[in-house]
């Protein structure tokens, strides 16, 4: 009598990614050992760099601050120009021939070792204070630094705190590096913000938190707290100086209060990359291995799941789900008996996602068209500032009243769709707000049929394309032009509606904006810009179902055109059938 062999037992899947994670645990213990040790090492070698790359530019800083020190001190006691300047009035023609000329030897000491410095010069006897090299900072901080220089030169120990000292300065709450080099009652000041003095260490890779500052003797940070990757440092001030880790690099300035940081953080993406390295080593190891299993597996698992996916296929196409035998898996057999529950419950998703989706939907939508609101509000602050700043008071009025009875509108009205005459009224309230600023920089006309008047669309979208064209059509040497024009037609399949042109005579799109727009692909907005086209035309496609078109181009010459084709009013969105 033949003895049957027993049957080998089920085992659930459970067993199978137990031997799975033995083998991946096994895999990865030895690709963190060889991680961790190659990491020691790039950290060290990297160090080293960056210690020599760091010497190497503070050298260079000292031969320059040591060069600027003599040519300043060179120039007041031998130079007749300052002489000259000290000898006559302001207004005397020798005081401005000499001004002229120091100006233009110090503009040439500024293009040798950058745009970053600055200089100014002080006559005493005449309380004259002024720049002779062009200057990198703005009005309010150039004013409080005369205020501060004035100030410091009065000081009887000026001579011992300043003279071939270069030594931070708070202005404004910014940091300046300031040297004062005296002569009698003349002097010659050089100056160069933190910022601009550490920025070539920030350019170094400092790993991903990694950064550079400049810190004086007592432990304050001068330069802003930025990181190599552009964040802002947090926790960095001076206590944690006291703390500095091992990889924190400290290099001094000759003949100054203040050192150069460098804290050195090697983040993941440096592990990263050392981890592929070691992936590709370990790549044919894996897949031998993986190999073998699925050979294994192909009848114990792969087989058995396959006949369940078949079986899951048929319940797509089916009302009821087909009953499935014969699996080895404990698993897939339970979970056979729960598929024709699961037939019922997804029809209800079904119903619970178009739902879900047209909530979605609308919530965007209403984002959108918040987020549109400020984006103008803002420009007109902008325009109020810039004329503030030219001191045209009357027009500063004009334009704060016409702002305001157009945002009084534009915040009581919360509709989807206005009349396009109230739209456009409001365009020309905006254009009149841009006349009162550019004055006769640009013109404008508007053609708007009687039968076009009532025709509803979304609120802000001509606003958006009319905007885009005053901010970079607009030229102080030519007048620009704008033209916009409706008129009612008929769209595709014979569906009634209004098309709107706008065009201006500037300088039209770049050649690789309006690529993207023709193709309808997405436009860079991670600086800011082209924030307003990419919301308008969200907006137009979800209001609209698509059934809106818009189209870019520029005018052979000169000038941009853009082309609206925005049918009559689409059905509401509750009563639209969609097929999920």
């Amino acid at each position: 009598m033949i003895k049957k062999t027993a049957a080998p037992k089920p085992l659930p899947i459970r067993h199978y990614v137990r031997v799975m994670i033995l083998i991946a645990v096994i895999v990865l213990i030895a690709d963190l050992i060889i991680s961790i040790t190659s990491i020691i090492i790039v950290r060290q070698q990297s160090t080293r760099y960056l210690k020599d790359t760091a010497a190497l530019y503070i050298n260079r800083i000292n031969h320059d601050f040591a060069y600027m020190n003599h040519y300043m001190g060179w120039t007041l006691a031998n130079d007749e120009t300052l002489n000259t300047m000290n000898a006559y009035r302001i207004n005397s023609i020798e005081f401005l021939k000499s001004n002229a000329n120091l100006h233009k030897k110090f503009t040439e000491l500024q293009k040798n070792y950058g745009q970053e410095y600055n200089f100014f010069y002080y006559l005493k006897n005449q309380s004259y204070f002024l720049n002779c090299a062009p200057i990198s900072v703005n009005y309010p901080d150039y004013l409080e630094l005369k205020r501060q220089i004035i100030s410091f030169i009065d000081d009887k120990e000026v001579y011992e705190k300043f003279y071939s000292k270069w030594t931070p300065i708070l202005v404004n709450g910014k940091y300046y590096v300031i040297n004062i080099v005296p002569y009698y009652n003349r002097y010659l000041i050089g100056l160069i913000s933190a910022d601009n003095l550490i920025r070539p260490l920030r350019e170094i890779n400092l790993g991903q938190s990694g950064y550079a500052s400049l810190v004086d003797d007592q432990g304050t940070v001068l330069s802003s707290p930025v990181s190599n990757s552009g964040m802002a440092v947090r926790g960095e001030g001076r206590f944690s100086l006291l703390r500095q880790p091992r990889t924190t690099i400290s290099s001094e300035f000759l003949n100054t209060t203040f050192s150069a940081d460098m804290v050195i953080k090697f983040g993941a993406f440096e592990k990263i990359m050392i981890a592929q390295l070691l992936i590709v080593l370990l790549f044919f190891m894996v897949i031998s291995a993986l190999s073998i299993i699925m050979i294994f597996f192909n009848r114990r698992v792969l087989g058995p799941i396959q006949s369940f996916s078949e079986n899951l296929a048929r319940i797509n196409e089916e009302s009821q789900p087909a009953d499935y035998k014969g699996s080895k898996i404990i698993e897939l057999e339970q979970a056979n008996s729960q598929f024709k529950d699961l037939v019922q419950q997804i029809k209800t998703f079904k119903i619970a996602m178009y739902e879900q989706e047209l909530e979605k939907q609308q919530i965007q939508l209403d984002y959108m068209k918040q987020q549109i609101k400020p984006h103008f509000f803002l420009n007109c602050l902008t325009s109020i500032y810039s004329m503030a700043q030219i001191q045209m008071y009357q027009e500063i009025e004009d334009m704060a009243m016409t702002t305001s009875k157009y945002f009084r509108y534009l915040f009581q009205n919360g509709e989807n769709f206005v009349p396009l005459e109230s739209e456009i009224e409001h365009v020309q309230m905006y254009l009149e707000i841009q006349k009162q600023r550019y004055r006769d920089a640009f013109s404008y006309q508007v053609e708007l049929p009687e039968e076009a008047r009532t025709v509803k669309i979304p609120p802000l979208v001509l606003q958006t394309f009319i905007e885009n064209s005053v901010k970079y059509a607009i030229s102080r040497e030519n007048e620009m032009q704008i033209t916009l024009t409706v008129q009612r037609c008929q769209l595709e399949e014979q569906i009634s509606g209004t098309r709107i042109e706008l065009s201006d005579n500037g300088p039209g799109f770049p050649p690789e904006v309006l690529e993207k727009l023709q193709s309808g692909q997405p436009l860079d907005q991670t600086k800011g810009t082209h924030i307003g086209i990419m919301n308008t035309l969200k907006r137009l496609e979800y209001l609209y179902y698509n059934l809106a078109d818009v189209t870019f181009t520029n005018i052979p010459g000169s000038g941009a055109c853009i082309t609206l084709h925005l049918p009559d009013l689409p059905e509401p969105a509750a009563e639209r059938k969609l097929d999920l």
